[in-house]
């Protein structure tokens, strides 16, 4: 299950840092809130995953979701860059973390 939570834990990451974005000097509160309430609830969820997934593996794990879907989000919605290269990166980011997964017991 830490796992689970570790993922989510990501995936708020990926929250934050897209309000981060539309906060505009902490102006916006609809935008801010949803950015204090991502990063606690994302910082929560590495604090618990990492009781049983050591804490560099599952800070490596969480930041490296929130950086793939923060790039993705950018892609899909800002119109950033997706080359070939930025692709082949993003992949080898995602085989880092399976790695990680995979070896975590070991």
């Amino acid at each position: 299950m830490a796992w689970v939570w570790l993922i989510v834990g990501g995936l708020f990451e990926v929250g934050f840092t897209t309000c981060l974005r539309n906060v505009d000097g902490f102006r916006h509160i609809g935008w801010t809130l949803g950015f204090l309430a991502a990063v606690s609830l994302s910082m929560l969820l590495l604090e618990v995953a990492s009781r049983s997934i050591p804490m560099g593996t599952a800070y490596a794990v969480w930041t490296g979701v929130g950086a793939l879907g923060t790039v993705l989000i950018g892609i899909f919605f800002y119109g950033e860059a997706a080359t070939p290269l930025r692709l082949l990166l993003i992949f080898g980011a995602v085989a880092c973390i399976a790695g990680l997964k995979l070896t975590a017991g070991h």
